[in-house]
């Protein structure tokens, strides 16, 4: 597990954008840091908890390579 600082204007799915390549994993962050489900945008110098996500395995590929 890593750790991310906020920075102003921050949000979920744009902390999952930076730290996963994709949006759709920030649940994995919301449920690693708790005390803080309820911002929507957070302020500067935040540490977050990033837990460890398989992004390969959430892959979407097209049919021609499943």
């Amino acid at each position: 597990m890593t750790t991310y600082t906020t920075i102003q204007g921050d949000t979920w799915d744009w902390i999952a954008k930076k730290v996963y390549g994709n949006e759709r994993f920030m649940h994995h962050l919301i449920e690693a840091n708790p005390k803080h489900h309820d911002r929507v945008f957070f302020p500067a110098n935040i540490t977050i908890r990033v837990p460890d996500v398989d992004v390969t395995r959430f892959a979407i590929l097209p049919p021609w390579k499943r």
